[in-house]
């Protein structure tokens, strides 16, 4: 049975070309099908044995080839990217014109289409949790990958709901951006930009880092991932609570209730997490309320399916409505009720009103431990309410703004610049619905993994590592990347349950700035590398009063 090493090396060689890692994995499916697991299964394969897999003769004779090339001399990667280029027509399938016509067709290409969630599991990052390891870490980089894993690891926290894919597409427009306004600000590039040209016109955009990017809607495309950033409190599967956990996936432990009122309820409601600090236990709860007069039925609906949530301490509720007034406009009404919970209620407006969320009703339970909490509960019914409004919109395909649906981040420049398909394929790109090319995940991805080869051992920031093997650098690019992404999380989980959406996006430009690689400006620093820190980012974390 191969192993996981195995299974990596093969998709690396079928993506050392820029193969898009979701073709691959299309491919690695087909081959293990046949018991054809590593590198030197299929190299030891007879051709007929690879063609039962890949049924175009010319496609796995190049496969074979490059397999027994690896195989022989695994250490050469000039020879794998040579048959990784051969690799690229027959894997891409020469341009598949349904993935020209719609950029999310992508993943349903091959023999055996990926299904939306193998596909954002194929953009997984790795993220490293020591903080020792962390701290003691510098690397040598230019600016930037660094800007492009502190937007991608903003979004988990600011738009939630959006998926993988999206969040390193939206990233990777923040960069470009930011690319195109330096260019121009030192010289290197003139004249006005695309978006200034107007070539997004028409277009929603949204606010990242502080920059507004120009974003393509993914019509119909559902995904329902890892939502809000989890909090270093929540417990997945508390004892003391275990039948309010799964009171929306099943029967209520003695309720008495038929299935067929609690099949109701987890239809129209969505929950968080549950999260424990100090023996208290918080839970939120999310659904649709077209109609004032739907409040009290609802309520008592979800309190009669879950009877633990009666024996909480609180019972907090909030809700916003829509409701046509005498003029033929719409006006917002609202309401809130405490429950003894001091000013929960008008807490949870604030935050539905932040999100522009309305016709929806919130209900935060909580069981009280016996110590007060202080601010800290506001932190705590923050990240739980977020967590069940993306929930909710993720479930139901509403969406309260822009952020409730998938999106794509446009590529502008390319929009303007492009002259063929040939172009456009050149630059890793894929065409929207209506010709317009879109930031891909995977190139997004694939840069973040070939960007921070280099770690600074001591002080010197122009060290240079020993020279090592291929694969061995390779696992230390990931290592690098973890720990880059980790000390970002830690930042942005410190602040997440203390600042809105809003505040968060503002404040990452600036901390982004204070621990950006130092380069000499000018068109000399343009790419330049520099000493980048990751104890200065553990530095920016809110310190706990």
């Amino acid at each position: 049975m191969a192993s996981q090493q195995d299974l990596q090396e093969l998709l690396r060689l079928m993506t050392v070309a820029k193969v898009p890692i979701k073709d691959a994995m299309v491919r690695v499916k087909a081959l293990q099908a046949q018991n054809l697991r590593s590198i030197k299964d299929i190299a030891e394969a007879t051709l007929p044995t690879i063609e039962s897999a890949v049924p175009d003769p010319k496609a796995a004779r190049q496969l074979h080839n490059a397999c027994k090339a690896r195989l022989k001399n695994p250490t050469v990667s000039a020879g794998s990217k040579r048959a990784g280029a051969e690799l690229l027509a027959q894997t891409t399938g020469g341009a598949n014109k349904r993935t020209k016509a719609n950029p999310d067709a992508a993943y349903q290409d091959g023999p055996t289409p990926l299904s939306p969630a193998d596909f954002e599991a194929s953009l997984a990052l790795p993220v490293e949790t020591d903080e020792d390891v962390i701290s003691a870490t510098a690397l040598l980089t230019n600016r930037a990958p660094v800007v492009l894993a502190f937007a991608a690891e903003l979004l988990r926290y600011t738009m939630p709901e959006q998926p993988p894919s999206s969040r390193l597409s939206l990233a990777q427009a923040v960069v470009s951006a930011n690319s195109r306004g330096k260019a121009v600000s030192i010289g290197i590039e003139k004249g006005p930009s695309a978006d200034q040209e107007g070539w997004g016109h028409g277009q929603p955009r949204v606010q990242i880092m502080g920059r507004e990017v120009t974003v393509l809607k993914r019509g119909g495309y559902e995904w329902k991932g890892d939502g809000v950033a989890e909090s270093e409190v929540k417990n997945e599967n508390p004892p003391s609570i275990a039948s309010t956990t799964t009171a929306v996936a099943g029967e209520p432990q003695g309720s008495g209730v038929g299935n067929t009122m609690v099949d109701q309820i987890s239809q129209t409601w969505s929950a968080s997490s549950p999260i424990i600090s100090k023996d208290s236990t918080f839970i939120v709860r999310a659904t649709k309320l077209a109609t004032l007069s739907q409040r009290q039925a609802s309520l008592q609906a979800l309190f009669t399916a879950i009877p633990n949530l009666r024996s909480a301490d609180h019972n907090a509720w909030a809700y916003r409505v829509k409701k046509p007034d005498m003029f033929g406009s719409h006006v917002i009404r609202e309401d809130s009720f405490d429950d003894g919970e001091g000013g929960s209620g008008d807490f949870m407006l604030k935050i539905m009103r932040e999100t522009n969320t309305i016709d929806t009703l919130v209900v935060m339970t909580r069981w009280y431990g016996g110590t007060m909490l202080g601010p800290d509960r506001w932190r705590i019914i923050r990240t739980c309410l977020k967590e069940a409004l993306a929930d909710r919109l993720r479930a139901t395909g509403e969406q309260a703004s822009i952020s409730g649906e998938a999106l794509w981040g446009l590529d502008l420049e390319a929009m303007r610049s492009k002259t063929n398909t040939a172009t456009l394929s050149a630059r890793s790109y894929s065409v929207g619905v209506v010709g317009m090319p879109v930031h891909r995940p995977e190139s997004a991805r694939a840069y973040l993994l070939k960007s921070f080869a280099q770690r600074v051992e001591g002080d010197d920031e122009k060290s240079s590592p020993k020279k090592k093997m291929a694969k061995a650098l390779e696992v230390e690019k990931e290592e690098n990347l973890s720990r880059l992404l980790g000390a970002i999380r830690m930042l942005y989980d410190s602040w997440a349950g203390h600042l809105n959406a809003s505040e968060l996006d503002r404040r990452a430009w600036g901390w982004y700035m204070s621990v950006r690689p130092e380069v000499e400006s000018g068109p000399s620093g343009w790419g330049a590398k520099g000493n980048l820190k990751l104890a200065n980012i553990l530095a920016l974390r809110r310190k706990e009063s």
